[in-house]
This record gives structure tokens, sequence and C-alpha cells, in this order.
């Protein structure tokens, strides 16, 4: 059982009997750890936070004031099982996020390392959030959702369930997605509308100059020349599938089980997240 006079925590904190913290944990005034909860060394746990087991915390997370982490799942077919929520190490997540724990028979919900989580997002249950992603305030993915690494979900964004966001996929502020979002593009204005692709994102993330023009004419290929997405799909293999972004943006659309964004906003979508970057033309 944690030490409860210890001066890392606060003596208004309530802290259970099954509570593992490791030693140099800080817990804020007000907080409730209950049930099967294991802390990692480093992590901050603000004022007024509840976490309940059964939840794994890695090392140096940051949780602020108000967070709910592995509450039970909104979900009407749960009964109160023993299900799971793992989070992994130096994420923030900042005041009033709410992570809650998975369905009986799954792996739980699964956060990575180094996120951020702004005021007020919330991770539903069994989702799966990768690594060095961030959701802006007011961002939610529903139950069963994937998030992939370094994907950022902007102000008021909203992912619907089963939903797959790709690898540095990027949501403007108060999109929403019903179908998936491709790795690299970005959706913007209304439902499944995407706009272009994430290219300062994939600059910072030291992809090479002419993987991101691959990407960019693939775009293009999908989208604007009236093609199915199966053919277009083809051709752009055809052209550069050989490029490893190519190739894992046509393996993550071929893989979607309830299709991909594809409505368009036409009058923008030149435009992608760079106006001063030339776009070729497509061989």
């Amino acid at each position: 059982m944690p030490r409860t006079d210890s001066p890392l925590i606060h003596p208004t904190a309530l802290i259970g009997p099954e509570v593992r913290l490791a030693d140099d944990v800080r817990v804020g005034p007000y907080a409730i750890l209950e049930g099967p909860v294991s802390i990692g060394t480093g992590c901050v746990i603000g004022p007024h936070a509840h976490l309940l087991g059964r939840l794994t915390l890695g090392r140096d997370n940051i949780i602020g004031t108000g967070c709910v982490l592995g509450a039970e799942p909104q979900h009407l077919g749960y009964k109160g099982e023993d299900t799971e929520t793992i989070i992994g190490d130096g994420n923030t997540f900042r005041e009033h996020v709410t992570v809650h724990r998975g369905m009986p028979g799954t792996a739980g919900t699964i956060i990575g390392n180094n996120n951020l989580f702004m005021v007020n997002t919330h991770v539903a249950h069994d989702c799966r959030v990768g690594n060095h992603c961030a959701f802006a305030n007011g961002a939610v993915i529903g139950g069963h959702s994937v998030v992939q690494d370094r994907a950022l979900l902007s102000g008021n964004t909203c992912v619907h369930q089963f939903c797959r966001v790709g690898r540095m996929a990027l949501l403007s502020g108060t999109s929403s997605v019903s179908q998936d979002l491709p790795p690299f593009w970005i959706a913007q204005g209304g439902v499944n509308i995407v706009h272009g692709v994430n290219i300062i994102g994939m600059r910072r993330a030291g992809i090479p100059a002419h993987e991101i023009q691959a990407v960019r004419r693939a775009f293009r290929t999908i989208h604007l020349q009236g093609l199915t997405i199966s053919f277009a799909v083809a051709r752009v293999e055809a052209e550069s599938g050989d490029l490893p972004a190519v190739r894992e943006l046509i393996d993550f659309i071929r893989s979607a089980k309830r299709g991909i964004c594809s409505g368009l906003d036409r009058n923008n979508v030149s435009r992608d997240s760079d106006d001063q970057l030339p776009l070729p033309k497509a061989a």
C-alpha cells in the first residue's frame, strides 16, 4: 500500500489499498486513486484527478486537474466486468481529459508515448492511440478508434467509432470523420471532407522531399481524376508504390473497412498545407 504520509502525496488525496505508486510519484489535493492502479516513476497526478483500475501508467506522465482515467466505458453492454486501460510514457493530460477502459473480451484501451491531450479531450473505450499525437481542446474519438503516430486532431474534432486516423493525418478544427482518414491527408470542413496533404508535418518528421511530392501526386490521382478508388490506388502503386510513404498510404487504403474520407473541397484542395511549394505534374 502506498504511503499516504509521504510529502509527495497531499493529505487530502484518497488512495486505495490496491494502488501501487513509484516512490517519486506526486499526488495533488483531493485526487482519488482506486482499484488496481499502477503508476510509474516520475508521474504527477493533479488536483481532483480520478484514476480507476485496472489502470497502468508508465513513467513521466502528467495528469492535469480533474482528469478521469480508467472510468467505465460508456456502453450499454458493459456490466461491470474487469477490463483495462494501458498508458505508456511521457504523456500529458491537461484539465478534464477523460479516458475510458475497454469492453470485455478486448485488449482494453491503449495509449502510447509522448502524446498531448489538451483540455476536455476524450478517448473512448478500446481505442488505440499511437505516439507523438496531439489532441487539441475538445477533440473526441469514439470507441474502437485507432489514431496512428503523429496524428493531429484540432479543436472540437470528432472521430466516429471504429474509424482510423492514419499516421501524420490532420483534422482541422471542427472537422469530423466517419470513415478512415489516410496517412498524411488533411480533413477540413464538414464530415469526411479532405483538403490536401500535411506537408509541414511530413517535413518535420523528416520524410524525404521526393516522397512528399509522390504523396501529393497520389492525393490528386485518387481525388481529382474521377477514378474509382481501387483503380486510382492501382495507378498510384504502379507509379510510385516502391516509396515507403506511398506504400504506407496504399496499404492503409486497401485495409480500410469503412472506406476512406473522399468528400472534396475543390476550391481549396490545391493549397495542401503549404502554398509556397509548387505541385509537380503527375507522370
